[in-house]
């Protein structure tokens, strides 16, 4: 009987359970196996002599056993131990004997029970079914790894099928014969199976092609147990494999490609995610030398379009070839190839080393431009609206491997989404600098050297995609000597903020010019930013606000006055090399309506350095964080007790520091102060005598200073300034004469708050010609008002000036 093993499954079919009868040529039986009594129902001795038709009364199986009939395979009903009929499976074959087969007509005939050949037939169609398909390989391997039987053809896998007798190292290279032949003895030494496990196979007769086969491994054992064999299931996972490396690469692209608006750094992640991918060995990058700088690319073709720049390279952890052109290197000019000019048009290339040599036409191009070893390049270009942009070069160096289609196909996917990327970079970079350059327009000259001071300003955009802000800092001359210092900073980036940056250092300009207090020139900025947000759309009106500080500095008293409006407070660092905060009241940034603000006055030391900065320096790694503010003082005070010019301080502070995500400004102004003896005040009561003793005043001081060429116009302006603030003014007149390195200031201040104005007088008026006179005898003239009083005042060249 066929016995199930120990779990029940795969029945298997003893030889005891075998019935065997040799028929002579009388019909009767001249031998028997002891099975064939127990299957009859007979002592096996009984058997011996009797005629085969007794023991197959059935008539049906009588015709299939008669003397002298052919083979026969099939189920008979025959007589069975108890007496019953069953069916049997039986075989009847034919036996011949001596040198011509023909010595005897013997009979050998094989039975046994329904049940077991049922199980006999179902392992054979079992084994026909496994051997005749074709989707899935399978072989059977003696304990020397030759091949004893298989289904594998040349079609199932599309590589030259192994025959009887053949191992795999007949068929395939070594290192990946051994990896399985060292798997299968495994399987046979232990008996533990291997499932579905990933093995390459190169075929010897095909050299350049690879597949990725799935193997399983099950040990073969003979009725005593003992291992006489493996057999291996192979299924071909090479398109499978390539579309889940496919998948995997196109996941990694969209997940690192398109990430930054900087072009080099989308470059590289293209370079990174093709290496990543294992598509091949060294991957370049090369972009036209025009969208560097955000312009469209050249739109020839052929060899005037090879104006191109090598941006990032894969691997970056392996050496890179040195004759190679590295990365930043321009090509040299190419030959006009086909190549060259199906690549301009879009088309990918792929060549073996040999044809690529021969479209590069000279040795120090190919010398460049073609890495020693490699055996197959792929050239995708990176084309955007019509105009290619650069293009991705893929070497392999092992021989015998080519580029395929698919392989083409999945570069070419990946650099469409690169160049996209690419091309909002170009664009992105292009509108940047037109940015930069609006704000480098609107932002005054780095330097200034007064006789109030000398300043130097810095500015540094922000990092990347975070784009211009609108930081600023602005020193304007002031008359009499004094100067306004303004550091800001508009809320916001983009060409939005850099232009309400420009207003708004326009208007302070204007507001300058009036030579109002600082307090008055923040509120009339407050107002006009208010006026801005409600000129702009409703979903941005929040966001047009700003910071700003305004001081004002006189060198002929070292004087400063200082308001804010939310901005951080300056510092100053004494000739001594001491630092201090200057304890300002901070105001609401510009724009929300407040009129808090107020003027701090601190007396300056001449050679005390004045540093203003707007937040985007607490962005420098070593300025963040609670110590930031002690770490710039202690750092800004040592520059400057060490000499450093103040133009090259800015640049120490940020050397070797990365791009903040905000702009900075930073201006730095070290005060001077006028010589006493360049400073002459006297104070004259309202009363006409007081005219005639300013005059004389007027004239020793000029005479001390060498300036007697100007002594007469001098007297002149004296005379109808003081007249005019005795006619229109009481109190005090106070009379100040200041000179500068080439000027000659003269200011005559009185009590009284009434707006000068020129007029020109009829020719039979008696007055009325005074501040006429003023404005055509001097370079410059003015009016200030203080909080008692106004102070008119005047400026005459030193050098060549006559009145």
């Amino acid at each position: 009987m066929a016995e199930p093993d120990g779990r029940g499954r795969y029945p298997t079919i003893h030889a005891a359970q075998l019935a065997a009868l040799i028929v002579g040529d009388s019909g009767r039986v001249t031998g028997a196996s002891a099975e064939a009594g127990h299957l009859l129902g007979e002592v096996d001795s009984d058997l011996l002599g009797r005629p085969l038709s007794e023991l197959f009364p059935d008539p049906e199986a009588r015709a299939a056993v008669a003397p002298g009939g052919p083979a026969f395979d099939g189920y008979v009903r025959m007589a069975g131990s108890t007496g019953e009929m069953r069916h049997r499976r039986v075989w009847v074959v034919p036996l011949r004997s001596g040198p011509t087969g023909h010595g005897t007509t013997d009979r050998l005939v094989l039975a046994m029970p329904e049940e077991s050949g049922a199980q006999w037939e179902r392992a054979t169609a079992f084994l026909r079914a496994i051997f005749v398909q074709e989707y899935f390989g399978v072989s059977i391997h003696d304990t020397d790894m030759a091949l004893v039987a298989t289904n594998i053809t040349t079609e199932m896998f599309g590589a030259p099928a192994a025959g009887p007798g053949e191992r795999f190292h007949d068929v395939m290279r070594s290192e990946d014969a051994s990896a399985i032949e060292a798997m299968m003895r495994r399987v046979l030494e232990t008996g533990e199976a291997t499932i579905s496990e990933s093995f390459r196979m190169r075929p010897l007769a095909m050299p350049g092609r690879q597949w990725l086969l799935s193997l399983s491994a099950f040990r073969m054992v003979d009725h005593r147990g003992a291992p006489f064999g493996v057999i291996l299931v192979s299924q071909d996972q090479t398109e499978r494999d390539r579309i889940r490396r496919h998948r995997a690469v196109l996941h990694l692209a969209a997940d690192r490609i398109g990430m930054s608006l900087d072009m080099a750094e989308t470059a590289q992640s293209l370079a990174d995610v093709v290496y990543s991918g294992g598509l091949g060995d060294l991957v370049t990058v090369d972009v036209s030398q025009s969208i560097l700088s955000g312009d469209e690319p050249p739109t020839a073709v052929g060899a005037l379009q090879t104006s191109m720049v090598r941006v990032a390279r894969a691997p970056l952890h392996i050496a890179y070839p040195p004759d190679l052109l590295p990365v930043g290197g321009r090509y040299p000019r190419l030959p006009d190839s086909p190549e060259l000019r199906q690549l301009q048009r879009g088309q990918p290339i792929r060549l073996e080393r040999d044809r690529m040599a021969v479209a590069l036409e000279g040795e120090e191009v190919a010398r460049l431009l073609l890495p020693s070893g490699a055996q197959a390049v792929l050239a995708v270009p990176l084309f955007a609206r019509g105009l290619m942009q650069g293009s991705v070069t893929v070497w392999r160096y092992e021989e015998g491997t080519p580029f395929e289609e698919s392989d083409v196909d999945l570069v070419s996917e990946i650099a469409s989404r690169a160049v996209l990327a690419m091309d909002n970079a170009r664009r992105y970079t292009r509108e940047r600098q037109a940015a930069l350059s609006l704000q480098e327009l609107l932002l005054p000259q780095a330097s200034t050297d007064s006789s109030a001071a000398t300043t130097a300003g810095l500015y540094q955009p922000a990092a990347g995609h975070y784009g211009i802000g609108g930081d600023w800092y602005d020193v304007i001359p002031l008359p009499s000597t004094r100067v306004a210092f303004v550091i800001g900073d508009v809320f916001g980036h983009g060409l939005s903020a850099t232009a309400t940056m420009g207003r708004l250092r326009t208007a302070i300009h204007t507001y300058a010019t009036l030579e109002l207090d600082p307090t008055e020139v923040l509120g009339h900025l407050d107002d006009l930013v208010q006026q801005l947000a409600a000129e702009t759309t409703a979903d941005r009106r929040d966001t047009v606000a700003a910071m700003c500080l305004y001081a004002v500095y006189d060198p002929t008293s070292g004087q400063c006055g200082i308001a804010t409006a939310g901005h951080h407070p300056p510092l100053v660092i004494n000739p001594d090399g001491s630092t201090e905060l200057v304890d300002v009241r901070p105001g609401a940034p510009l724009g929300l309506g407040s009129d808090l603000f107020e003027t701090t006055s601190v007396t300056l030391a001449p050679g005390s350095v004045l540093a203003l900065y707007t937040d985007g320096i607490f962005g420098i790694q070593r300025f963040s964080g609670d110590a930031g503010l002690a770490r710039l003082r202690r750092e800004l005070a040592e520059q400057i007790q060490a000499g450093v010019p103040l133009h090259t301080i800015g640049d120490a502070l940020l050397h070797g520091e990365a791009a903040t995500r905000d702009d900075i400004a930073l201006l730095l102004a070290r005060t001077r102060r006028v010589a006493p003896d360049h400073i002459a005040v006297w104070d004259f009561p309202a009363e006409t005598a007081a005219v005639a003793r300013a005059r004389d005043a007027v004239d020793r001081q000029l005479s001390a200073w060498d300036l007697d060429e100007l002594a007469f116009t001098t007297e002149l302006l004296v005379s109808e300034l003081v007249t005019n603030a005795i006619l229109h003014a009481s109190g005090r007149i106070r009379l100040r004469l200041i000179r500068d390195d080439d000027l000659l200031i003269c200011e005559v201040g009185d009590c009284s708050n009434t707006q000068p104005r020129v007029r020109k007088a009829r020719d039979m008026d008696e007055g009325g010609r005074g501040l006429f006179i003023v404005s055509q005898c001097t370079a410059k003239w003015g009016c200030r008002y203080g909080r008692r009083g106004k102070t008119i005042w005047t400026e005459q060249r030193l050098t060549g000036a006559s009145g």
